[in-house]
């Protein structure tokens, strides 16, 4: 909140599209394109440990970007603050998820997964607030970002406290379980990298789930790019009422995030998660076509909650078809390059709507594409993960038929 607040809602800036998508490319795209050197050293170091200390860096990482702030430096410098602040997360992030299975039995990762994940996502959605309330108290100002930071700061730290009560050796990984091939491999960076490529196409769900959310957030990436938009120049007169909108825009979507992680595990019990993944990218479309047309905050705004459960349905699927398809040895780096393109897809997106969405955010032509998009990708994935389905199961009837 403190850096939306600081680029995005400053009273003294007027945010464009083509503004929006430099923020999110320069602090999203070269710290994704190293995520899967991240995935490396998460298959090599004890993920414990790097649980422990990535948010006592960036706790240090976000005081240095607090003090930029305070004495208003918003330049190159500041950028890079805050991609390395990012930057350092990928590795948090790619090594819970990389060690998650180790922690919980195989039937029950998708519940799992819709605890953690969720929780994270909507305590997020929390921070925000606070953050929103923490400018209120401390002003719009430079100082008053700051102090939002160095409070950030603070509970950054807090996380690497909890972390410290985890056993060191629990998270993995266990390379005496890797074959030696795997061990030799993780010396060399590229190499291993090209591996664990080889690894995914091996396993046709999870390329078909990395597919799939790359395309979604892709997608998704436009959305949000038109709701900073609407709430900052269409909605509201001034910055500050923007903010108040954009916030409310977050606090419905976390709760769509919540309801998501009650629904997916119900129903992924009764059907595949290929099918559930199938039907929440048709449900964005139909959302958009119903909610987003009108272009006005009330009905954008249950449009937003809606996609707040595509979204994270999505990802809980795919988080759970990466666990149980993908080999331990390998965890790390296919969650780091999974991050890479959860990412990546975004800031892509960003960048191509900049290039014709107007300052207010309303363009019914964009709206059409991303409805008809959904539509097809809904489709083309149950096709494909459908294919790929029945030919796991020849190859468990006879092993012969594997390719």
């Amino acid at each position: 909140m403190a850096l939306a607040g600081y680029v995005f809602f400053s009273p003294e800036r007027q945010a464009s599209a083509g503004e929006a998508a430099a923020a999110f490319a320069v602090t999203l795209l070269p710290y994704s394109a190293l995520g899967p050197f991240a995935g490396v050293f998460i298959d090599r170091w004890q993920r414990r440990q790097i649980l422990v200390w990535t948010p006592v860096l960036r706790a240090v990482l976000v005081a240095v970007v607090a003090a930029l702030v305070g004495a208003g430096q918003d330049g190159a410098f500041f950028y890079v603050g805050v991609l390395m602040v990012l930057g350092v997360n990928r590795f948090f992030l790619a090594a819970l998820s990389a060690g998650l299975p180790h922690v919980v039995p195989r039937e029950h990762l998708v519940t799992a997964n819709a605890f953690a994940v969720t929780s994270g996502t909507v305590i997020a959605f929390v921070g925000a607030g606070v953050g929103y309330g923490l400018r209120q108290v401390f002003g719009a100002g430079n100082s008053g970002t700051a102090l939002i930071l160095v409070a950030a700061g603070g509970l950054f730290l807090s996380a690497g406290l909890v972390a410290t009560s985890l056993p060191r050796l629990v998270l993995g990984p266990h390379l005496e379980e890797a074959p030696a091939r795997t061990r030799e491999e993780l010396g060399n960076v590229l190499h291993g990298l090209v591996d664990g490529a080889r690894h995914i196409v091996r396993r046709r769900p999870a390329a078909l789930g990395l597919a799939a959310i790359s395309f979604h957030r892709f997608l998704y990436g436009i959305v949000l790019i038109m709701t900073l938009l609407l709430c900052r120049n269409r909605f509201n007169q001034n910055a500050e009422d923007g903010l108040a909108t954009f916030a409310l825009m977050l606090g419905v979507s976390g709760a769509g995030f919540f309801a998501a992680a009650l629904i997916t595990p119900l129903v992924v019990r009764r059907i595949s998660k290929q099918a559930w993944i199938s039907w929440l990218l048709g449900s964005g479309g139909v959302l958009l076509l119903v909610f987003g047309t009108p272009f006005t905050e009330m009905p954008w705004a249950v449009g937003a909650f809606g996609l707040g459960v595509v979204s994270q349905g999505v990802k809980l699927c795919v988080d759970t078809i990466l666990q149980e398809s993908i080999d331990d040895a390998y965890r790390g780096r296919v969650f780091a390059v999974y991050d890479m393109l959860f990412n990546a897809t975004f800031a892509a997106a960003a960048a191509l709507a900049a290039a014709w969405l107007p300052l207010d955010g309303v363009s019914y032509p964009t709206l059409a594409i991303v409805i008809a998009a959904y539509g097809i990708g809904a489709l083309v994935y149950w096709v494909a993960s459908s294919r790929a389905s029945a030919a796991v199961a020849r190859q468990d009837v006879d092993p012969r038929s594997a390719p």
